[in-house]
Order: C-alpha cells, then structure tokens, then sequence
C-alpha cells in the first residue's frame, strides 16, 4: 500500500509544475500546451502496448521498477535546459514510463487480490495515491517557494526510491500472474487479441473510451491553464499556488475514490461516471469566473470529484467487463489511449485557444465538451448499465455477454 502513497510523484516528475516552471523561463502558453501534448501523444501511443506487456510479463514488479527511473531521470533533464527538444524528449520519457507503471500497478493488485476483491483494494489504493499526490504536492510548493524549482526535482527522485523499495517488498509469489490479467482458473490462453481488437469487440468498452474521451479533451488542459491564468494575473505565488491546486483536489481524490468504492458496490459504476461526467462543466463554468486565489477551491475541488471517481470506476469497470479473457490490462490500456487522445490533444487546444481568446472563454470551452461524455452515457445506457451493475465473476460466457470478447 505504501506503493501507491508514494509513486505518484514518481509517475509524474514535475507534473503540474512544468507549465509555470517553463512559463518562468519565458514560455508561452502555447507552446508550453505543445510540449505538453508531445508527451501526451507519446503515452497514448504506449499504453495499449504497456497493457499487453503486463498481461504477458510474469516480473511485474520490474514494469515499476525500471518505468520508475526513468520518469526520475527525465524531470531532471529539464533542469539542465529548457530547449524545446529537449523539453519535449524528457516529456516523451515520462510519459511511456508513465503508460507502464498505471497498468503495472493494476495488474499487481488483481493478481493479489483477484477479482472479488479488487473494487474494494482498487479503492483503497486510489485513496493512497491521491494521498500521497496531496503530500507530495504540498511539500513540493513550499520547497519550491523556499529553494526553487530544483527541490521539486529532489522531492519527486525521493518519492521514486521509497516507492522502488515498496514495489520489491512485495513477494512474486503473491502475484497471481493469470489472475492478474483476468484469465480464468483453467483456462487456456488462445486469444492473441491485441489493445485495439480489444476495445472493438467489446460495445461498453467502446462507449466507455468515447465517453473518457470526450471528458479528457476538456479535463486535460484545464488544471495547467487555471494555474497560468492565476500566475499571470499576479494572484498567487507560483509554486505555492500550483501546489495548493493539487491539494484541494487530491484532498477531495480521497473521498471521493472512497465513496466510488462504497456506491460501486451496492449500485455499479454506471451512476459514479454519470456523475463525475457531470462535474466537469460546472468545473469550466467556475474557472471561467473566478480566476483568482480563491478560485482553486471551488474549481478544483471539482476536479477532485471527477477524477477521483474515475480513479476508481474506470479500472474496475474494465476489469469487470473483461473478466475470465485474459485481456483486463491490454483492455486498460486500450480504454487508456483513447481516453489518452483527448487528454493529449487538450493541452494544445487550450493552450492557443488561451492565447489567442483569452483564459476565461477557454475554460467554457474545455467544460462544454464533457456535455458529450454525459450525452454517450446517457445515450447509450442500455449498452453501459448492464456491464456497470454486473457482479464481478470468473465465467468467461458471462464476460461475453457483456460485451467482452470470449
């Protein structure tokens, strides 16, 4: 469990700190939403395959362990230069490390804990990372505020070493390897089913990623720009106040990631995605107007809804619907990459959209498109509920029935 406390800041490296980190070295808003689209772009493209990785690999801890290093050793390239490329090279590698250490981590637990206890241990977990996000956050801001930019570096190199050491203290032989990728007891693994041909044969899936998607076009750039729109409107200090965003939102995380957990088993997933769906919007329609220091708490706390209910129903709804296939994690990484287009095009979007309308017409914007994801969830409700409500199980015929591919 100190896994997920700690390995938030290595996943990300300087994460949320990047945007005034480079606007302080005299980047645009534009450009600082390219760079950060280019490692966006990256991770998309690497999840599906990272998810295939974990299903295949019987060393799952090494897909922490290795992606962890890496992430530590690119944030630090940044601080020797913040040329473009080099820049955009050190996002690149976070981000595939990134797309590895997520499912990684997934598979771990359901291995662990197989299927009839991950909902429950998913959400504990959640719970711990936002935590740990939430921490990291808040001494990042104030080592940033007394030492600079440079400590954030040190603190997130620190956080990867304790959660290096956490990820080897758990023993291989806990990790059921053909449990962890969903595959039934006795089961044969003939199905050579690829990220892609994973997500097509299954509808709830495929509504899911759209619905994902939708959301993280307009979710993705909306925590860098508010930071931006508030340091340019000289409302806060720059560390202090990047870091105070993540706090209210991680804080929230914790809640809300328990009460998905709670409402996920007695009603299914389909009502905790609706909602975090939902908050998206009022979140844009907020951030429109109230850019100021006292903004982050309304607007982020929002954020804190949504993501920590996802955090917690978008991995066990995939693990449910592919349950008994022996493709949950190429499944997530699937859902991951199409929820990663969006997500990696926002930034770019929002970034030039800022700088050309200006912050407060962007935020709308980036807030309307998630009327989307509520029109797919609704829409196609008949396709989603059932897979949401369903029990989790070891059949692979019900498994099928919900879409997943047999």
């Amino acid at each position: 469990m100190s896994l997920n406390f700690f390995m938030a800041d290595m996943q990300a490296g300087i994460g949320p700190f990047l945007g005034v980190f480079l606007l302080a070295h005299g980047w645009g808003s534009g450009l600082i939403g390219t760079v950060m689209t280019v490692g966006g772009v990256a991770g998309m493209v690497m999840t599906a395959p990272a998810g295939a990785l974990v299903d295949a690999s019987r060393h799952k801890r090494l897909l922490v362990v290795v992606p962890g290093i890496c992430t530590v050793a690119a944030s630090a390239l940044i601080l020797l230069s913040q040329q473009f490329w080099l820049v955009a090279a050190s996002q690149v590698a976070t981000a595939v490390a990134g797309a590895a250490i997520g499912p990684a981590v997934v598979g771990i637990t359901l291995g662990m804990v197989r299927q009839a206890g991950f909902n429950r241990q998913n959400g504990r977990n959640q719970a711990l990372n936002h935590a740990g996000n939430m921490v990291g956050a808040a001494l990042s801001g104030l080592l940033g505020w007394r030492f600079g930019f440079t400590a954030v570096f040190w603190l997130a190199g620190l956080f990867g070493v304790v959660s290096i050491a956490s990820v080897l203290m758990i023993p291989a032989s806990s990790i059921d390897d053909d449990a962890a990728r969903g595959l039934a007891a006795g089961a044969s693994d003939r199905d050579g089913a690829g990220g892609l041909a994973t997500l097509l044969r299954s509808k709830p899936l495929l509504v899911l990623a759209a619905a994902l998607a939708c959301f993280h076009l307009g979710n993705g750039a909306m925590l860098p720009l508010y930071g931006l729109a508030v340091v340019a409107a000289k409302a806060g200090d720059p560390s202090l106040f990047v870091a105070t965003t993540i706090v209210v939102a991680q804080a929230v995380m914790i809640v809300a990631s328990l009460a998905a957990m709670r409402v996920a088993e007695g009603r299914g997933y389909w009502l905790v995605l609706l909602v975090s769906f939902a908050a998206l919007p009022i979140r844009g329609l907020l951030a429109a107007n109230m850019i100021d220091s006292w903004g982050v708490y309304p607007v982020q706390a929002l954020d804190g809804i949504g993501a920590g209910l996802q955090s917690v129903a978008v991995p066990g709804l995939v693990a449910r619907i592919l349950d008994g296939t022996g493709r949950v994690n190429v499944g997530q990484g699937a859902v991951m990459t199409v929820q990663g287009l969006g997500a990696s095009l926002s930034p770019a979007i929002g970034g030039w959209m800022a700088q050309s309308l200006g912050y407060s017409p962007t935020f709308l914007v980036l807030g309307g498109f998630a009327l989307a994801s509520i029109a797919l969830w609704l829409g196609f409700a008949g396709i989603v509920k059932p897979a949401c409500a369903g029990a989790p199980n070891r059949s692979i015929p019900d498994a099928a029935a919900s879409g997943a591919p047999a």
